[in-house]
């Protein structure tokens, strides 16, 4: 990397919004592999910002972010904004579940260049106001010459806020990189999120999604009850089949998924109260 090349990404900065509480955002920054301080940013939101001289692609900020972003949510139900910067422009992404990673760009000078369609998917995938947040968003594209990268940014950031975003202290577009990290290291409760190896990282996944709304469902009592219920049920459904002098294919398959759920619903109890 040229000593212009090594300036540039010394400016360049990321921070990743992620709608969802520490502990639930945790396990997907972990198996991102890469250096994460992880804090609070209001009510149910976090921040997550990386260390970009570890990171590949560094020297594209945009690209870099639209990645991370992606993988932090494809196997989550709440969504990403990443924010990135440098000494050419700066820009937001936004991702969700398996849909599109969409992103937009302003050059250093405020102009918009972004990707047609990123606004309206940012309001709707972070359910924001439809009326209100839309035409904030939409000033976000018009020309303005007051306005540069960064303050395109900030204005983005305000419109988040109305929707819980409280970022710590420092955390602004157009800091560098070694400069956000000291900020989000002085912030309450923050932590720095290291990759646990595999066997941790799938057992700390299991325990959130237990800690969710079905998780009552996956493991427990009433686990273990829908289990034995879908046993029984399925093996009456293929012992009825059994004794039909027709073939009833559409009964046994029943059963067959039913007595199958059943036991795997047993059988992941009955394993992860052994791996406590």
């Amino acid at each position: 990397m040229s000593a212009t090349d090594h300036e540039h990404s010394r400016a360049a900065g990321v921070l990743l919004l992620c709608r969802a509480e520490p502990d639930r955002v945790r396990p997907s920054a972990r198996l991102l592999r890469e250096p994460l301080l992880l804090a609070p940013a209001g009510e149910e939101w976090s921040v997550l910002v990386p260390d970009m001289r570890g990171a590949q692609g560094a020297e594209n900020p945009a690209a870099i972010t639209a990645e991370w972003a992606h993988s932090l949510t494809v196997g989550e139900s709440w969504p990403a904004v990443g924010l990135w910067w440098d000494e050419e422009g700066a820009g937001f992404v936004v991702a969700a579940g398996f849909r599109r990673t969409v992103g937009y760009t302003w050059l250093a000078d405020g102009s918009p260049l972004g990707e047609e369609g990123a606004m309206t998917a940012l309001r709707a995938r972070l359910g924001l106001d439809p009326v209100l947040d839309a035409e904030a968003f939409d000033r976000l594209t018009e020309p303005d010459s007051d306005a540069d990268a960064s303050a395109r940014v900030l204005g983005l950031i305000a419109v988040l806020a109305r929707a819980g975003l409280q970022l710590p202290p420092g955390l602004a577009p157009g800091t560098a990189a070694p400069e956000l990290r000291a900020a989000a290291g002085g912030a309450a409760a923050a932590e720095a999120v290291e990759w646990p190896g595999w066997r941790a990282a799938i057992r700390e996944g299991l325990e959130v999604s237990e800690r969710g709304r079905l998780g009552q469902w996956v493991r427990g009592p009433r686990a273990r009850a829908l289990g034995a219920a879908e046993i029984a049920v399925g093996a009456a459904l293929l012992a009825s089949a059994a004794r039909s002098g027709a073939r009833p294919r559409g009964r046994r398959l029943v059963g067959a998924l039913l007595l199958a759920d059943g036991a795997l619903t047993l059988t992941y109890d009955a394993w992860r109260s052994r791996a406590r």
